[in-house]
């Protein structure tokens, strides 16, 4: 018999007080018409209601592709958890998500772990085992020392543990069961085994069914089409039609934000190194040029959401990549593309004209085994005690992301972005920078909303290597102090940077030394 049904027959399976896990990166691999659907039916019938949705990722962009932002409903919502969250502003209606809405206004319980144990997590609740035991986290927003991962005041339980164990302290993420499984493929056969020629990542979509069939649970696929079973080779099918219950086809489901369709995003095309990707001049485009004075060839490098997936752009952009240089780079991100060109902005977590692929949960196993010995972060804001914060700020609510694995197994860091924000302007005349406009919001702050990643503490006690790059300055985090070791050609030391960072120690390097004139050109 058929397994394949219409969204309304498949969203049926969700009963009041389920757990419902779904995959999807932005937007990425999305079930969006199983996600619309289930909210659909909540719209129109007030069921299935008080819902625990699980996203290892933040899913959807919360615009054309809305993702977990369409679940976000008072009554249908009782409890998110997720790896990460959709804060964008929408250019055609000024408006955040309502996902950011609820958790602003303390209307649903909302936990935010970190993508790695997210992903990792999964897989012990489909061996069945007690939960998830790592170092990754500690002293962080995720220990129960700080916050315990919990983003509103409704969400009381303890989803997150700190635990001694043979004499070390870990985090532990108990296990509990999840019932229900939104997954995302290309293409399915009539008995719902799913392939994914179309999807340049994977994330945790095999992870997801493993775990909820394990827990006696309902997997649901979303397509693109169906073809006859056993008419692909069986090497091309990643999900075997026994994890799978039914399955629904969205003939126009998009490939990501703003992208129907794209053959570069999944490799084995020509290419020469080079694209019609540009960045605009801008403080964005000084700060990505000076971070990839850092990077250098045959070192596995990882780059974050934000202004640090730029860098290889600019690479591009300065010929680095022509006549198969950009083999000489060792690219990746943390959903699991390797090669080719890394993409900033709604096109991040996929690259153009990748090489090989991992899938999100064996991506974590490699960055956490010390895989990518070079990381490019962003920040939000640091402070005086050597924290960086990049999961809560003022309005937002983003959450960690796969930051703090990146962070705790890397060697070398680097943490970029504007000196400071809201409304920042900026020009440059003659190989000099000039702040037009101060941004509203300082990011070096005396103590930070939110504790992503201790860096002082880990430069000191671990050896890590880290530095902070903006448009003005440049910073080396040493285990004392802040040292300020560069600075922007126009830029005055005393009231256009010590000024404004709000009473942090920071030393002046003996060799202070001037930023290349040649990046504000």
């Amino acid at each position: 018999m058929s397994k394949i049904c219409s969204v309304e027959e498949a969203v049926a399976v969700v009963k009041s007080g389920d757990a419902v896990a779904s995959v999807g990166v932005i937007g990425w691999i999305t079930p969006d018409a199983l996600l619309k659907g289930l909210a659909d039916r909540f719209k129109a019938s007030a069921e299935p209601r008080d819902v625990t949705f699980y996203f290892p990722c933040g899913t959807g962009d919360a615009m054309a592709i809305r993702g977990m932002d369409h679940v976000a409903i008072e009554g249908l919502m009782k409890r998110i958890v997720s790896g990460s969250y959709v804060n964008p502003v929408d250019p055609a209606t000024g408006k955040r998500p309502e996902l950011m809405r609820l958790i602003r206004e303390n209307r649903i319980e909302a936990y935010s772990w970190p993508i790695g144990a997210s992903m990792h997590w999964l897989r012990e609740v489909a061996r069945r085992s007690p939960g998830y035991l790592t170092k990754i986290g500690l002293d962080t927003y995720a220990d129960p020392r700080q916050t315990g991962g919990r983003f509103t005041t409704l969400a009381k339980d303890d989803l997150i543990k700190r635990v001694e164990f043979e004499g070390e302290d870990y985090l532990f993420y108990p296990s509990w069961p999840l019932d229900v499984g939104f997954i995302r493929a290309s293409t399915a056969d009539e008995f719902g085994n799913l392939s994914f020629e179309d999807e340049p990542i994977h994330s945790a979509a095999l992870q997801i069914a493993l775990a909820v069939k394990a827990c006696g649970g309902t997997v649901v696929a979303q397509v693109r089409r169906i073809v006859e079973g056993g008419s692909r080779p069986a090497t091309m099918v990643k999900i075997s039609g026994v994890l799978v219950d039914k399955g629904v086809v969205d003939a126009q489901q998009m490939m990501t934000t703003q992208v129907p369709y794209e053959e570069s995003y999944l490799g084995g095309v020509p290419w020469d190194g080079q694209t019609d990707d540009r960045l605009p001049l801008g403080a964005d485009k000084i700060i990505a040029r000076r971070a990839a004075l850092e990077v250098r060839p045959g070192v596995t490098s990882i780059f974050g959401f934000g202004a640090s997936s730029d860098v290889p752009t600019v690479l591009l952009e300065d010929g680095q990549f022509k006549d198969g240089a950009y083999r000489d780079y060792q690219f990746t991100t943390e959903h699991g593309p390797f090669g080719g060109l890394v993409m900033s902005g709604w096109q991040f977590s996929a690259n153009k004209y990748p090489e090989a692929l991992l899938d999100g949960v064996s991506q974590f196993d490699f960055i956490d085994g010390g895989g990518c010995p070079f990381a490019a972060l962003a920040f939000a804001q640091f402070d005086d005690a050597g924290n960086v914060n990049v999961s809560r700020f003022g309005v937002a609510n983003p959450g960690a992301g796969g930051f703090i694995d990146i962070a705790y197994n890397a060697r070398e860091l680097l943490f970029t972005g504007t000196f400071t924000t809201g409304g920042l302007e900026v020009e440059f005349k003659d190989g000099k920078l000039v702040i037009l406009k101060e941004g509203k919001v300082r990011k070096f702050v005396k103590s930070a909303d939110h504790i992503t990643y201790p860096v002082r503490r880990n430069v000191a006690e671990r050896g890590q290597q880290a530095r902070i790059i903006t448009e003005r300055a440049v910073f080396e985090i040493h285990p004392e102090a802040l040292v300020l070791t560069e600075l922007a050609p126009g830029i005055d030391l005393q009231t256009q940077v010590l000024d404004m960072m709000d009473g942090l120690t920071v030393r002046v390097a003996d060799d202070l030394r001037e930023m290349d004139a040649a990046l504000f050109r």
